[in-house]
């Protein structure tokens, strides 16, 4: 859906599409938070499911959207009135990119309640292994917003031209539009769960314990990896808005890219939950072996897509000729990277399907402090090596966090974990 908006925004100005790249890696950041509910209730709820008890796992289901409520009207004041200070970094004359990038991020937050909602109980339907039916609310918000982007960014069958405006209110309609199924469907008894409302108006808060100590690892991992990434970018930033405008590329590439290895990882955690559930420890691993070569087989694919069609890629978010040149420079470190990406994915699933939260906390905030901040750094403003450097430095990451944490699971301590 955001790709979909930077893509359309791309066609307004490069400095328009550098700005609202930038509020939506906020946007992501903010909604890490949520991170602590939605993976610590799928922890939970599979080993509930693979253990047959609906009636926990529905419990679980019902805390957690209560606590998604909650931090959707904390999070949607916070891009409201943060919106101005966050975006303030990137330096241009003109200032298009900074009010660009601020009315993004404010007209969203007048939808922060519905979409960070959804957002939640989505993530858990998703998580407890409904797969189809989380697929059928996203596949209704990101078609509806395809169709409503266009009409109201660029004014068409007689529609106003809002321009970014019109972006933000076309994500804030669809994913109205998504809640109202989500809810429907939590309450017909038509799937895995069942939403019950004494259970989301009624705190537990030994509930609340479980959710935090089983996710709060995952969200300081995301989180501070979510921040290492809005760093990077602000780097960007300051080199120009036309490398930023060329990073902002290959982050949306990324980030389409990204939802494949996530479904590929998000199937491995809730396979190795069930499967531990149910005490299948060497089905556990069979699984866990089988989803990491199919995502190895599909990156690779993928790889060889990006190399031989990159500056199609790229031309489809900008044709500005400055972007494209500098990104046809380091499409080659960008293509590399997503190898060790997409595998890594599928291994931390299966770690953190086990539980083993913690060592992907440490390992994920060593990585972001050594590489990402420190280490491209000195290869942007030292090394004077620009965005060939930062993507470089990514790539040796990705690549290095992979390696231990599939260290990790060959040592097997991950079977022994309780939740």
């Amino acid at each position: 859906m955001w790709t979909i908006e930077t893509i359309l925004i791309g066609q307004i100005s490069a400095a328009a599409f550098a700005g609202v790249g930038m509020a939506i890696q906020i946007l992501v950041v903010c909604m890490t938070v949520l991170l602590t509910f939605i993976v610590g209730a799928s922890l939970i709820l599979t080993r509930h499911l693979g253990a047959g008890n609906t009636w926990e796992a529905n419990h679980v289901l019902g805390q957690t959207v209560m606590m998604g409520v909650v931090l959707s009207f904390i999070l949607g004041l916070t891009w409201y009135f943060g919106a101005p200070w966050l975006l303030s970094l990137i330096r241009e004359a003109s200032g298009e990119a900074r009010n660009s990038g601020v009315t993004y991020l404010q007209t969203v937050a007048f939808f922060a309640p519905i979409i960070i909602t959804n957002f939640v109980a989505v993530g858990v339907i998703r998580g407890a292994g409904d797969t189809i039916h989380s697929m059928i609310i996203n596949l209704t918000i990101n078609s509806l917003n395809a169709v409503l982007a266009p009409v109201l960014i660029f004014g068409l069958f007689g529609a106003p031209r809002l321009e970014v405006f019109g972006a933000g209110l076309a994500v804030g309609i669809s994913h109205s539009v998504g809640f109202c199924i989500t809810a429907y469907l939590l309450r017909s008894r038509k799937m895995t769960l069942f939403l019950s409302l004494r259970e989301t108006t009624t705190p537990n808060w030994q509930t609340f314990k479980k959710l935090f100590k089983a996710g709060l690892p995952t969200t300081v991992e995301q989180l501070v990896w979510s921040l290492g990434l809005l760093v990077v970018s602000m780097y960007a930033a300051i080199l120009g808005v036309t490398t930023l405008a060329a990073h902002q590329v290959f982050l949306r590439i990324q980030a389409i890219l990204s939802m494949f290895y996530f479904g590929f990882g998000l199937a491995a955690m809730t396979l190795m939950g069930k499967n531990l559930g149910a005490e299948e420890k060497k089905l556990a691993q069979k699984t866990a072996e089988m989803t990491g070569w199919v995502v190895y087989i599909f990156v690779m694919i993928v790889f060889a897509v990006t190399v031989f069609f990159s500056k199609n890629l790229i031309i489809i978010f900008t044709d500005d000729p400055q972007v494209v040149k500098i990104g046809s420079t380091v499409v080659l470190a960008f293509a590399l990277a997503q190898i060790p990406k997409a595998v890594n994915g599928v291994v931390i699933g299966n770690l953190r399907g086990a539980g083993d939260l913690k060592w992907l906390m440490w390992t994920t905030m060593a990585g972001v402090i050594f590489f990402e901040i420190g280490s491209t750094w000195a290869s942007v403003f030292i090394f004077n090596l620009s965005l060939w450097g930062l993507w470089t430095v990514h790539m040796i990451d990705e690549t290095t966090r992979l390696v231990l944490n599939y260290w990790r699971f060959r040592g097997g301590k991950w079977k022994f974990i309780d939740l």
